[in-house]
């Protein structure tokens, strides 16, 4: 990124933005497509498939190359009002998705579907008329209209175009595929909105929430049981809790699958349930807890448990939420 008069920059255009003194700022193309696969990459090694995000993100943009599109965001955003620019909104996505099936075949294919719908979603490879937004059709469409070849008019750094076909194998075989890909494509289109985000909107990057790892919410978590066990008078029903949270505690050493645990209310579920998710967690290295309940009363119960032990840890979002327990942070 660079801070500098409009008559001193020739950079090729990725955002560019005006700040309060008047001066253009420019996130460079090139930057944003070696960001984007980074941080994609970055999101996919938990399921194993970090090349395959990593050039989806190199090439998702590919299409900006296109001095049409260069003119289109420097007219738009006043950065060149002269600018020439055609009607509507310029192609930026198919460029891409034509390059990876040209350099990798059929693993190509696969890239062309998360590059093409990067902004406007997972397409079909054709659909029942055979519509425009069908991905066959707008590969034949920018083949068609030299929609890579206008961006290779663009001096594009070979590191760029030049990339190994991935090498890790598709996950999921035929019934699973379709939710391999859906999860490379929200690491693409996440990568591609932070990375955005951190150049146009800096602030917003700063208040995005760096939670603690599901390691030290255990220790927190802990913590807090030791001490409410210390502070339990000896009854029979506190050893019933007592018996059930070790259940769940030695549950968690199992393999992940599917648990059930039936107690009567009172029986301790929401600290017992707790202990087993954060233990399982913590064996498996999974990176968070998500807890799903069917009626908000008990959400709100469950979330103001577990926000005396977790703090701001605690995201909660479902419709009756209090506009007070949400913050930007929060939100974001």
């Amino acid at each position: 990124m660079n801070n500098e008069d409009t008559t001193t920059i020739k950079q090729t255009l990725a955002h560019v933005k005006q700040n309060s003194d008047g001066k253009w700022e420019i996130h460079s193309l090139e930057e944003h497509l070696h960001e984007v696969g980074r941080i994609a990459g970055e999101m996919a090694e938990c399921f194993g498939s970090s090349d395959w995000a990593s050039l989806a993100g190199l090439w998702h943009d590919l299409g900006k190359y296109r001095p049409a599109f260069q003119s289109y965001i420097s007219s738009v955003s006043g950065y060149d009002p002269e600018a020439h620019i055609e009607q509507g909104r310029v192609d930026h996505s198919t460029a891409g998705a034509i390059h990876a099936v040209n350099q990798h075949g059929q693993a190509g294919r696969i890239l062309a579907y998360l590059i093409a719908g990067h902004h406007a979603g997972l397409p079909d490879w054709n659909t029942a008329e055979a519509g425009e937004s069908a991905l066959s059709k707008r590969l034949e469409n920018g083949k068609k209209k030299k929609y890579l070849e206008e961006a290779l008019s663009n001096p594009v750094p070979q590191e760029i175009l030049q990339q190994d076909k991935p090498i890790t194998k598709l996950i999921g075989n035929a019934e699973g595929l379709h939710l391999w890909m859906r999860m490379l494509f929200s690491c693409l289109v996440d990568a591609d909105f932070l990375d955005t985000e951190t150049f146009m909107s800096p602030d917003k990057t700063k208040n995005r929430a760096i939670y603690p790892n599901v390691q030290e919410l255990k220790q927190q978590f802990d913590n807090y049981m030791h001490s409410k066990a210390g502070n339990a008078p000896g009854t029979i029903i506190n050893s019933i809790r007592a018996d059930i949270l070790q259940h769940c505690r030695d549950a968690a050493k199992y393999n992940t699958g599917v648990f059930t645990l039936t107690v009567p209310t009172g029986g301790g579920k929401t600290l017992s349930s707790m202990a087993f998710a954060l233990d399982h967690a913590v064996r498996h290295k999974k990176q968070r807890v998500i807890i799903a309940i069917p009626y908000t009363s008990i959400i709100e119960q469950n979330a103001d448990q577990y926000r005396e032990i977790f703090g701001d840890a605690v995201v909660e979002h479902h419709s009756n939420l209090d506009p007070e327990k949400e913050s930007a942070k929060s939100r974001l």
